[in-house]
């Protein structure tokens, strides 16, 4: 496990125990409670859901828990070069990342799976595969879960930076497009929606809406939300640098850089929705834990 700078657990365990009382019935086969994980890359939300998933299997809650990666739902390598050479010329979906790149259908027959109890096999993707660029790992190396009937799946923690997020209206789409370039084009602009054309950000809007899907079905939320969104440039280059390390090839600076500049106008469009509350039913279903540079917790709100 990656070392813990600060264990927000201690906020996260009692969130979804509570979330697990709302839900509890009798039935010794209820299905299990879905937590969404939601955090900028680099963020400490591979680290949290580690963490949540260990003191979870452990006294005095012995609850089976499994966690599953937006990650791991990514298109295979040969599918996202094809996605990429349809739109040549959108900068959004070159690489792996935004909403459009990730296999929809994988993901909503595993919840499916997941919700009946049924065995199911658990898909993993390689980042480090074509360097960099990443591949899903083959099927018959994936993870099985629900084999022994004594151990099904209590908690299902679902992990990403997108995660929870939700398209916009195009009409407000427009509108925050707009300002950016206005910022843009009267200096002193950091961001990088501004930079994009207005039918590169639609086409990822749209493909965000399908993941309603997903976000419909979680019976909770934990935002870890970093004051500045910018902090994730830093985050990422600290993380691919550890993957280099560790399996001796990935993403250099500049490459990082140039891929977190990818996905980062789905930071300025939809972050604002995020920390006003994903859920439009339902209070208390969402935990936000708002954090520093240094990932420590500032502010813990419950929404």
């Amino acid at each position: 496990m990656s070392e813990v700078v600060d264990d927000k657990s201690e906020h996260c365990v009692p969130f979804i125990l509570s979330c697990m009382s709302k839900n509890s019935s009798d039935d010794p086969h209820q299905s299990p409670i879905f937590i969404g994980v939601n955090g900028a890359q680099g963020s400490g939300k591979t680290t949290l859901v580690s963490t949540l998933a260990e003191k979870l299997r452990q006294p005095p809650h012995s609850l089976s828990t499994i966690v599953l990666s937006i990650d791991d739902l990514y298109l295979t390598h040969d599918v996202q070069s094809k996605l990429a050479a349809s739109h040549p010329y959108n900068p959004l979906i070159q690489y792996r990342g935004q909403p459009s790149t990730h296999d929809l259908s994988l993901a909503l027959s595993l919840f499916s799976d997941l919700q009946q109890g049924k065995v199911t096999k658990i898909p993993s993707y390689d980042k480090s595969a074509y360097s960099g660029q990443g591949d899903r790992i083959p099927k018959e190396e994936w993870a099985e879960v629900n084999r022994d009937t004594r151990c099904e799946t209590k908690v299902v923690i679902f992990e990403g930076w997108c995660v929870g997020f939700r398209a916009l209206p195009r009409e407000k789409l427009v509108r925050e497009w707009e300002g950016a370039v206005r910022k843009r084009e009267e200096g002193g602009y950091v961001g990088r929606l501004g930079w994009n054309k207005i039918e590169d950000v639609d086409f990822v809007n749209e493909a965000l809406r399908r993941y309603d899907q997903l976000t419909d079905q979680l019976d909770a939320l934990i935002h870890l939300d970093a004051e500045d969104p910018m902090f994730v440039y830093e985050w990422r280059v600290q993380s691919e640098r550890k993957l280099r390390e560790t399996k001796g090839s990935g993403m250099t600076d500049p490459q990082v850089v140039d891929f977190v500049n990818g996905y980062y106008p789905a930071y300025e469009l939809f972050t604002s929705r995020l920390r006003a509350g994903t859920f439009d039913e339902g209070k208390g279903r969402q935990l936000r834990l708002v954090i520093g540079k240094d990932r420590r917790v500032g502010e813990v709100l419950k929404m």
